[in-house]
């Protein structure tokens, strides 16, 4: 069985789609996502500077609009019997599966990506990446800590990002290295992402999701919350609404879709992340990306 994979943030790079940009059915869709924005994201996509590209408000719906045309330029090649995206990358996944139009699509990743920019500058906080501990005792260490300290996303085996205020991750980092973490690496994103401090974003998007069409995607679209797949509209929008602040669950979401008989990953989108951490958790699993 194919499985197809959406990246998240983190993936973009300057030059970003403008292969894709050449051909006139793509162009036409980068053309109509400058409209519905109100300003030419193709022109920081493809020329920068990279740190305009890194603003939470253009990289989002950016990775989002490389993956979904990419998907929609394969044509008849893309044929998964299953589909998953990292955070931001499910809402591409819904897209490319036929759940949400591009229009409403795109519109719901720009309304997220302002909605957790504007929940990031009501209290500052952080995120960090703890390397080479299981999930068991980073998940203790997080509950030990008094300040709010969540795990945020399990990216693959050793690797789990933790998302919380300021002072408690600092108090984490220190308490996961004395428990025998390889590196713990704070990252730099504008605040905690997959965490209660994304309440007034959820609440915000929860909002716009409610009053977006959703159908039955062409495939089960295994969601990030629970990494159950899922093909009912209702628990979709439901499961959506709940990522903003419960975390990504993709070393469980790959395990799943293994144990549910898919034989290849590809990659949608920029980079070749996923590929990577498909690859720590199952290193014989055939891994590829989409091109462009």
């Amino acid at each position: 069985m194919k499985a197809y994979l959406f990246p998240g943030q983190g993936s973009q790079f300057v030059g970003m789609g403008k292969e894709l940009y050449q051909n006139s059915e793509a162009r036409e869709l980068f053309e109509k996502a400058n409209e519905i924005l109100g300003f030419r994201i193709t022109d920081i996509m493809f020329e920068g500077p990279e740190e305009d590209l890194k603003q939470t408000k253009v990289t989002q719906p950016a990775i989002f609009l490389h993956s979904v045309i990419l998907a929609d330029s394969l044509g008849g090649y893309f044929q998964p019997d299953m589909v998953a995206g990292h955070s931001l990358g499910e809402f591409s996944a819904l897209v490319a599966t036929g759940a949400l139009t591009f229009e409403d699509g795109l519109k719901l990743v720009a309304a997220r990506a302002n909605a957790m920019q504007k929940a990031c500058e009501i209290q500052p906080s952080a995120m960090a990446a703890i390397l080479g501990l299981d999930d068991y005792t980073v998940e203790e260490v997080c509950q030990m800590v008094s300040e709010v300290v969540v795990p945020a996303n399990y990216n693959c085996p050793g690797q789990l990002v933790i998302s919380g205020s300021i002072e408690g991750i600092d108090k984490a980092c220190a308490f996961l290295l004395e428990r025998g973490a390889k590196r713990a690496i704070k990252l730099n994103v504008s605040g905690a992402f997959h965490s209660p401090f994304m309440e007034a974003a959820r609440v915000e998007l929860e909002k716009a999701i409610e009053a977006t069409t959703v159908r039955p995607p062409a495939c089960p679209v295994y969601q990030n919350i629970d990494a159950k797949p899922y093909t009912d509209p209702g628990a979709i929008r439901k499961n959506l609404i709940a990522q903003l602040t419960g975390p990504v669950r993709w070393t469980q979401t790959i395990k799943k879709m293994l144990e549910d008989g898919a034989a290849s990953f590809t990659e949608v989108g920029p980079g070749n992340v996923l590929q990577g951490l498909v690859k720590k958790v199952d290193r014989s699993v055939e891994t590829k990306s989409a091109g462009l």
